[in-house]
């Protein structure tokens, strides 16, 4: 008797999307539709009503996958855990966090919950711009919504704040405001080397903005080290041309900041300007300065809404571009 696994390989697709076809529960191309039916057809294919009911059956469950390889991330990933139990809720999903088994392979957890199918859909957070995790989980036809801003943004549907656009605003502020040696401390060296979205396009805005407006941009990566990050800015305040405002996109690091450079003698914004890019408010203990907040209740509620309707088939389903349709990217 033919199984669902003779089907797929004889249609040169995957068995869930030979699930796919014959329960109608997610839009498949005409072409991979009839490669299925012709299989199912000449192999006399009968499936187990009983077993395409319970693989049918939803959980109601939102899996976030939220990496854990940088202490600095972990208040943001805490705001966003809440963000997305409210914004889930009032879909009637609930949020299931899935962290990488002893901190290591960061989509090992994730692919346990794609094949076991204990929740409908993940969100990925801590995104990199190729990330490995969206095309395992294309392989699984499991469906995802990105909390980032990949290289191919037809890989999944995504949401995020405007980073680039972020910093370039920054600058220009600063610019307008009469300055013209910017600093502009980056988020932490380990983001930046695993290629995170956030900041591969925060340093991209700096190098775009420095190049349009003429003003000298001096892009430095901080650190999870106070001590090191410290060290970076005095090399550049002892300079013999120190600069006279600070961009920052490493928000968690700006109190130590402000009492390292106040050690120093030098008070914000008496005697340098800062701008705060991707902030909470309780980051910067209270100082009214310039900043662009990072809308967790957007990104939340929007991610959710993409997950919802990537379950319903409203998104690009596999790696065989057997979707039809799409979700356009959300960046706020």
């Amino acid at each position: 008797m033919a199984t669902i696994k003779d089907v797929a390989r004889a249609a040169g697709v995957a068995p869930s999307t030979v699930s796919y076809v014959l329960s109608g529960s997610r839009k498949i191309s005409a072409e991979t539709r009839a490669a299925v039916q012709t299989a199912v057809e000449e192999l006399d294919y009968h499936p187990n009503a009983g077993a395409r009911s319970l693989r049918s059956t939803r959980t109601d469950v939102l899996a976030l996958a939220l990496p854990l390889s940088g202490r600095g991330y972990l208040p943001v990933g805490g705001r966003f855990m809440y963000g997305l139990s409210e914004a889930a809720g009032r879909h009637g999903y609930l949020v299931l966090l899935v962290t990488p088994p002893g901190g290591d392979d960061a989509g090992a957890g994730l692919e346990r919950a794609a094949r076991s199918r204990f929740a409908d859909a993940a969100v990925l957070m801590g995104v990199e711009m190729a990330d490995p995790r969206v095309a395992a989980m294309r392989s699984l036809d499991f469906p995802v919504a990105l909390i980032g801003h990949p290289d191919d943004e037809s890989a999944a549907p995504w949401t995020d704040l405007d980073w680039e656009e972020s910093v370039v605003a920054s600058v220009r502020a600063l610019r307008d405001a009469g300055h013209r040696r910017v600093l502009y401390l980056a988020t932490v060296e380990e983001d930046i080397g695993t290629r995170r979205t956030y900041s591969v396009r925060g340093i991209r805005g700096a190098e775009r903005v420095s190049a349009e407006l003429g003003v000298a941009v001096d892009v430095c990566h901080s650190s999870d080290d106070p001590a090191e990050l410290y060290r970076r800015l005095d090399a550049r305040f002892d300079s013999d041309h120190p600069p006279t405002a600070l961009a920052v996109q490493h928000p968690a690091a700006i109190p130590g900041i402000l009492r390292h450079l106040a050690a120093r003698g030098i008070e914000v914004p008496r005697d340098a300007s800062l701008v705060a890019i991707g902030n909470f408010p309780e980051d910067l203990g209270g100082l009214d300065v310039t900043r662009i907040e990072l809308p967790v209740e957007q990104m939340s509620a929007a991610v959710t809404r993409l997950a919802a309707e990537a379950i319903e088939g409203a998104g690009d389903p596999g790696p065989s571009g057997d979707g039809e349709g799409g979700r356009a990217p959300q960046t706020l």
